[in-house]
């Protein structure tokens, strides 16, 4: 019997913990505030029955005192016309009617009673009503904030998203590396043509050089060129025919 009765309380606790989460805050407040808004109603409709109802007593009581009132002038009507029979009748029907006005006095003054707590528990009612709409808009809002940071942190545990953050990190690498490529060739670049425009400059300091000798000599650069080169000649000639001197003085010799 233990046993069963432990087995009953698991199924309990599991079917109210699948209820629970079944259970939409949202459409559980909306449906709390319209049960409320129902009940509303129905007090209202309560209330308006008692004052309705305590009127036509306030009128009912009202016009019996009115009947008591013309019977006692009737009574004594027929006292002045020397009728006492008819005097006492008249005085019977008036009793009857004081008591009636009497006993709706006293029912009246119940039903005010009964009027103000409705009116009482109706006021309470609507503030809680009142109360209850602020809540139930805050406790939306809450709630819908919970299941969309819920939706959040489900795809940021998925697989997928990781698999797409890696992704995302192995682009931003390649990305660098190819700005890092991109940057050492531009330096490669940079330096070769440095070293042409040097050799530019360089080129152009030996005109620079060679047209400064021309000026200080009054010849063109291509001038002063042209005359070391023919001075070059001269000396190769004369060393030639110095040998060949010197090769037949031996053979004359021999």
């Amino acid at each position: 019997m233990e046993l069963l009765a432990r087995i009953m309380r698991l199924i309990r606790a599991n079917i109210n913990s699948l209820i629970g989460r079944a259970e939409d805050p949202e459409k559980i407040l909306e449906q709390a505030v319209a049960d409320m808004q129902e009940e509303l109603v129905q007090m209202r409709q309560a209330v308006a029955q008692a004052i309705a109802t305590q009127k036509r007593t306030e009128r009912q009581a009202s016009q019996a005192e009115s009947n008591a009132s013309e019977w006692q002038r009737r009574a004594q009507l027929a006292l002045n016309k020397g009728d006492e029979s008819l005097a006492r009748e008249a005085l019977v029907r008036k009793k009857s009617y004081q008591e009636t006005a009497t006993g709706l006095r006293n029912q009246l003054n119940h039903q005010n009673q009964v009027v103000e707590d409705l009116k009482k528990k109706l006021r309470t009612l609507e503030n809680k009503i009142s109360e209850a709409k602020t809540k139930k808009d805050m406790y939306i809002a809450r709630a819908r904030s919970a299941k969309a940071s819920e939706q959040l942190n489900q795809m940021l545990n998925r697989n997928q998203t990781g698999s797409a953050l890696e992704a995302f990190e192995r682009m931003e690498e390649q990305v660098m590396e190819l700005e890092a490529r991109s940057e050492a060739i531009e330096e490669m670049g940079g330096d070769q043509l440095e070293k042409q425009f040097s050799a530019l400059e360089s080129s152009d300091v030996d005109d620079e050089l060679a047209a400064m000798k021309a000026q200080m000599s009054g010849n063109s650069p291509q001038q002063l060129s042209g005359s070391s080169q023919g001075s070059d000649d001269k000396d190769i000639e004369a060393e030639l025919k110095q040998m060949r001197t010197s090769s037949e003085e031996k053979e004359k010799e021999g």
